[in-house]
């Protein structure tokens, strides 16, 4: 007579090859990571699950699209998946190296237009990215661009540099956050944790504009309002929004013209959002008070570019995510991504394509 603990014994022991083959099998498949820098508990991830490949050379700038890119082309034939660190685009070039054995794209990062998302749905391939991982960092940064811009840091560092302090009581003055209205653009992730560290400033009103009403905002005390009343009643507007047709260049002349003179904006969601021409002669027209950004178009930002001879304008070199935490986490999430992606399971966060 077979008892119910034979049974489970019996089926215990036709589990453990089957997942020991399992581990085998994927094995066999290969992953690339584009770039040199990747945590090291996310490499650990991957290489649990499949035999990893990795750039020896940075991803980033000069030597990602020169040495890294030679690199990323020889390796990636017959990988099953990419993990895309970097700015720089991934190209078609790339893409065809990789062949059809390519079947996911893993970005680490919340943005993903330089993924080529129509060609990878062309191509049936599978895309994801990290988002709302990386909100509370970025939203720290958008609160700093707005105390760093209201409060005039770029004029006030240039003293400190020279050794010449404008002393008086009414030098240098910025704007208050207290009793003002914050605008968000765009109450994702990002936008609602900037509302949430902005709630102990004593902020009179926060506004969001949208395709719709999110659920979220109630708590937050954030109203629902157009694009239009957002722009002219705000004291300070944060641009928290992705690169898409839509989006891109929706901060103009046309919108800037539309924004208060003590309006001080903040972009931490991408460069092209902005025309930076049309923000250029905002800011040197004192059209709007200051401006804070942290991604601009292009990146880096030339030494020379005429937005950096402006008084009224705070720049960051895209750190919105770049703390210890948020970048491991980051890392892990797109690592997870992969292991779901080629074992058959649902994805952790998928890129609608």
């Amino acid at each position: 007579m077979i008892t119910r603990f034979t049974q489970l014994y019996i089926g215990l022991l036709v589990a453990i090859p089957c997942l020991a083959t399992n581990g085998t099998m994927t094995k066999n498949l290969k992953v690339l990571v584009s770039s040199n820098d990747y945590p090291p508990t996310a490499l650990k991830i991957l290489e649990d699950h499949f035999t990893v490949l990795q750039s020896r050379y940075l991803n980033f700038g000069q030597e990602g699209s020169t040495l890294g890119r030679e690199e990323i082309l020889k390796l990636i034939p017959g990988c099953s998946a990419l993990v895309w660190i970097s700015n720089l685009p991934i190209t078609n070039e790339i893409l065809d190296a990789a062949g059809t054995q390519l079947k996911i794209v893993s970005t680490v990062s919340a943005g993903y237009n330089h993924c080529i998302p129509e060609e990878l749905r062309a191509r049936g391939m599978q895309l994801t990215n990290t988002p709302n991982v990386l909100s509370p960092a970025v939203a720290e940064v958008a609160v700093g661009l707005i105390l760093s811009a209201s409060r005039r840091f770029t004029e006030n560092l240039d003293q400190v540099r020279r050794g010449e302090w404008e002393i008086g009581f009414d030098k240098v003055l910025g704007q208050d956050l207290r009793d003002s209205t914050v605008g968000i653009i765009g109450l994702g992730g990002i936008g609602q944790a900037v509302v949430k560290r902005l709630s102990g400033f004593d902020v009179a009103r926060f506004i969001y504009s949208g395709h719709r009403e999110k659920p979220e905002a109630k708590a937050l005390r954030a109203e629902f309002v157009s694009q239009d009343t957002l722009l002219e009643q705000s004291d300070f507007i944060v641009a928290a929004v992705p690169l898409t047709n839509e989006t891109k260049l929706m901060i103009n002349k046309e919108t800037l013209g539309k924004m208060k003179p003590n309006a001080v904006f903040v972009n931490v969601g991408r460069g092209d959002l902005v025309d930076q021409d049309a923000l250029y002669d905002a800011l040197k027209n004192k059209q709007i008070y200051a401006a804070g950004l942290d991604v601009t178009t292009p990146e880096p930002l030339p030494k020379d570019h005429k937005l950096l001879t402006l008084p009224n304008l705070f720049v960051l070199p895209h750190i919105g995510s770049a703390t210890v935490r948020t970048r491991r986490e980051m890392a892990e999430l797109a690592a997870n991504n992969i292991v779901n992606g080629l074992t058959g399971k649902p994805l952790l966060s998928p890129v609608k394509l």
